[in-house]
């Protein structure tokens, strides 16, 4: 049975980022942050764009209504507060899909559809900061894949030799919740992991991802072709070790605990006042119900599949990539070199972010996400594009 709760969500400031007028005309977004071309990741698709210096930024509220000199200074003592956001009810509910219980999160009434993904590890929870805000103007869905949340965790091993937990697996998820609970196109809004399987998804069924925000996308930097030829049969019979023995096990109930989950999710925030006894609970308490660890194992594991670099170039609707600069995990100066792929229309910095900005940052996610305007760019995507200037206008506002 589907669980009602309510909350809201509002923010007031917009940290560290520079306004620019003329790209508010041009996309919608007020604040622009250019991209710098790494060629020993990918080919180059147009001329070098400069480097950030974030030390010059300065505070501004995103929800400043007028255009702003992007030579005048303010502090958020300068301007209006923002108002309080009406509160917005997020229900909780059951999809059945194939056969497995499946669960997702809603909210709102009105709008283009959004489906929140959730990286490695968490869940729709992940999203709780962003769903009620998003969901003034959009409707809205977060959703737990399957073997994650509280959703159900079919064992890996009941399908043998073949891996069940795969990008392709999540990605038709993804595509038939789209057709059997959304029932319309979405945008899909990914965070770490998510991020590939958001763009497996638009790559099997194109028809339904009408575009991709990908924050923090994982670079998959333990992917067999990113190692060594020597160090391959190292590492799997590493993972044969953990997959196949007792010390798996042995090294998840380590894992799973209050305290290491909070001590790993401190090394991914950059601000690590955001990482909360709430945020703790929301990621353990679904890892530690039955067959989680099955699944932990065999993730780690999974090091074949897709990369991000042999994804983008397959998608045919716009992207946006949002960094966190301050990412440990996944470096922001390789993370920039997934700019340069014609399907990014433009690759956004986050400055003074971790790996999870929907959560450690929302003031900075949700605008980027609500206040942008995707209407002359799907109208492009949907005619001879090779006809057309490309368009750089990025967002979901707009769309009926």
């Amino acid at each position: 049975m589907a669980s009602t709760t309510s909350s809201s969500f509002a923010f007031s400031k917009f940290d560290s980022l520079i306004p620019n007028p003329q790209y508010r005309r041009r996309t919608g977004f007020p604040y622009h942050f250019r991209r710098t071309h790494l060629p020993k990741i990918v080919p180059q698709k147009k001329a070098p764009f400069s480097t950030l210096n974030l030390d010059g930024y300065r505070s501004i509220s995103c929800l400043a209504s007028s255009l702003m000199d992007p030579s005048e200074e303010k502090s958020l003592s300068d301007l209006k507060p923002t108002t309080q956001s009406p509160e917005v009810e997020v229900r909780s509910a059951m999809w059945n899909w194939r056969g497995y219980r499946i669960r997702y999160q809603f909210a709102g009434n009105s709008g283009p559809a959004l489906l929140l993904v959730h990286g490695f590890g968490a869940n729709s929870d992940h999203w709780r900061k962003n769903l009620p805000f998003l969901a003034r103007s959009h409707k809205v869905y977060s959703i737990d894949l399957i073997g994650y949340g509280y959703s159900d965790k079919p064992n890996p091993r009941d399908f043998g030799t073949n891996s069940f937990y795969t990008f392709e697996t999540w990605g038709t998820q993804l595509n038939d919740f789209c057709v059997d609970v959304v029932k319309s196109e979405a945008f899909f809004i990914c965070n770490s992991i998510g991020g590939l399987v958001g763009l497996q998804a638009a790559i099997m069924q194109p028809e339904i991802c009408k575009g991709i925000i990908l924050l923090n996308i994982s670079l998959r930097m333990l992917h067999i072709k990113k190692q060594p030829w020597y160090g391959r049969p190292i590492i799997k019979s590493f993972q044969n070790l953990l997959r196949n023995t007792a010390v798996g096990k042995f090294f998840y109930k380590a894992v799973a605990t209050p305290k290491s989950v909070r001590s790993i999710l401190c090394q991914c925030y950059h601000d690590t006042s955001k990482v909360t006894d709430e945020l703790v609970e929301k990621i353990l308490l679904p890892g530690l119900e039955p067959g989680a660890v099955d699944i932990f194992l065999d993730f780690i594991c999974y090091s074949d599949g897709p990369l991000p670099e042999e994804l983008l170039p397959k998608v045919k609707c716009p992207v946006l990539v949002g960094w966190g600069d301050k990412d440990p995990w996944e470096p922001i100066e390789l993370g920039k070199a997934y700019g340069d792929f014609d399907s990014v229309e433009d690759f956004i910095i986050l400055p003074n972010v971790g790996h999870c900005p929907q959560d450690e940052a929302p003031e900075l996610v949700n605008p980027l996400v609500e206040s942008s305007n995707w209407d002359a760019l799907f109208k492009v995507n949907n005619s001879d594009a090779s006809t057309k200037s490309r368009c750089c206008s990025f967002g979901v506002a707009g769309l009926s």
